[in-house]
């Protein structure tokens, strides 16, 4: 039998040597899509392939109608027979860790899986169940696999670091064909939500989700764009997808610190959010404040701040009452030893200042210019902005608020009570801070604050001079309490045959005597 097959085989035509275009072309789905595997095989006839398939593949594969047969070429009667005909034979999955292994085969495959997918585009007759089902069987079949270990030293979740390239999958010419079928098939007005939610089901959700870890940016953005297809499409699945999100998010947060794909959920729940209705349901407020505002909290956060920002600005948009809970959540999270965080938080805390009104404001505003005044005092060097723009340090950015409209008219209205917590700060800078472009911003808040109510201002200034002289009084005091005691002690030496009490601090009356 073995020989036969290899005698069968040496008659099929070769592949030529001269390599095919590898550049892609947009099909107008979000997919990019690559135009060969490696080299092309050059145009064979109808009746070639259409010998070959039988050979090539299992006889069970290719039961019923010849898989590859054209679609142009048999009756509509029959064309939803041969759509699950050539599915089927996609459904053997081939190893390309080796590009030149069943080279022939994987032709075919990618041949089948374009004209399913032109197929499926031209379609206007309701696909049947059996056809639904044949579908989501040759993707599960194809797309749902265990990803290797990820062997890359120091590297944590969000997704691929500045620093690392990305890994791309070998199968990658056979699966984004796939990825684009299912897109298709899902988003086409000829497939039945009611009979494909059957097939469509949690456990193939859950197993579309999972493949979100993948380390290869493309795959991640066709999911990103499945995802959001099937979100739309099934209604009923809805309320799970969301709760299996919320799981990943649970799990990256406070598990495994590691996720590649946390930007792209994170864009498809930014415009999933923006299609709530109002008033916002308790659940959705419950994913903002235990999913949305904890996802601050990784080292990782950079790499999808962005998204992250646009999904809170959508809440606040839907409800801004919100705005106060949002600010302290992020408070409650500042980070204290990380100033790349710390400066990425000032920037998300002014966009969200921007849609803040007066009485959310007045709500977090106290603990708010507190964190602001530590950050304005801050003397680290520059990081990149989150833009990637220029460099800044926090002192700079807190100090940047000030060029912000919308936030000067609130710390106006409410000056009585923010200006206190802020010219302390101020003035520490003017005294001691090493960096020019920090002490001309500094300069320039303290004069916006002078104009803004300049009795106001020389009274917090008047104060600040009072509590440093009684500081750097009671420091002088604290120096000579201290030098006293260390020269009775020299007095009294310590010998063997000496008691010495341990782990007890000198009374106010011990002091006063050696004083």
């Amino acid at each position: 039998l073995w020989k036969m097959w290899k005698q069968f085989l040496s008659k099929l035509p070769r592949k030529s040597s001269a390599s095919g275009e590898s550049g892609q072309c947009s099909n107008g789905t979000g997919i990019q899509r690559t135009s060969s595997c490696g080299s092309t095989p050059p145009s064979r006839p109808a009746s070639a392939i259409r010998r070959m398939s039988s050979a090539v593949f299992p006889s069970s594969v290719v039961a019923g109608i010849e898989p590859l047969v054209s679609f142009k070429d048999v009756p509509n009667s029959e064309k939803q027979s041969l759509f699950v005909s050539k599915l089927s034979l996609c459904c053997v999955v081939f190893d390309f860790s080796d590009p030149n292994k069943s080279s022939v085969e994987k032709d075919i495959k990618r041949q089948a899986l374009l004209d399913l997918i032109e197929f499926v585009e031209s379609s206007n007759a309701r696909f049947s169940e059996a056809a639904i089902a044949a579908c989501a069987r040759m993707c599960a079949i194809n797309l749902f696999r265990a990803f290797p270990p990820n062997y890359r030293s120091g590297s944590f979740g969000g997704g691929e670091g500045d620093e690392d390239e990305p890994m791309f999958d070998p199968a990658w010419c056979h699966l984004q064909l796939v990825y684009e079928l299912l897109l298709k098939f899902i988003g086409s007005s000829s497939l039945d939500a009611k009979v494909g939610k059957k097939h469509f089901d949690h456990s193939f959700i859950v197993k579309l989700l999972n493949l979100l870890d993948s380390e290869d940016p493309r795959e991640r953005d066709c999911l990103k764009t499945i995802l959001h297809r099937v979100y739309g499409k099934f209604m009923v699945h809805r309320p799970f997808i969301r709760k299996a999100v919320s799981n990943i998010f649970y799990q990256f947060v406070f598990e495994t610190d590691r996720h590649n794909g946390i930007a792209e959920l994170l864009e498809v729940f930014g415009s999933v959010i923006s299609g709530f209705a109002l008033p916002l349901k308790e659940e959705h407020k419950i994913f903002l404040w235990r999913v949305l505002i904890p996802l601050h909290k990784p080292k990782s956060v950079g790499i999808y701040l962005q998204q992250l920002t646009y999904c809170v600005t959508q809440f606040l948009e839907k409800d801004p009452k919100l705005a106060s809970s949002v600010i302290i959540g992020l408070l409650r999270y500042w980070p204290i030893t990380n100033c790349q965080k710390e400066v990425m938080f000032l920037s998300e805390i002014e966009e969200i200042l921007e849609s803040t009104s007066q009485a959310e404001f007045q709500k977090c505003m106290v603990p708010l210019f507190r964190r602001i005044a530590h950050c304005i005092t801050s003397s680290h060097f520059q990081v990149m902005c989150p833009d990637k723009s220029s460099l800044v340090n926090v002192a700079e950015r807190a100090l940047f608020v000030w060029n912000n409209d919308h936030i000067i008219s609130l710390i106006a209205q409410n000056r009585q009570v923010i200006m206190p917590l802020v010219v302390p700060a101020l003035e520490q800078n003017i005294q001691n801070h090493w960096n020019q472009a920090v002490l001309n911003l500094t300069v320039n808040v303290k004069k916006m604050f002078s104009e803004m109510d300049e009795d106001l201002f020389s009274l917090c200034l008047a104060k600040y001079k009072d509590d440093e002289e009684k500081r750097t009084s009671l420091e002088v005091k604290r120096k000579l309490t201290w030098e006293k005691l260390e020269s009775a002690a020299a007095f009294q030496p310590v010998t063997g045959h000496t008691a010495v009490l341990v782990g007890h601090q000198p009374s106010a009356n011990m002091i006063a005597t050696l004083i």
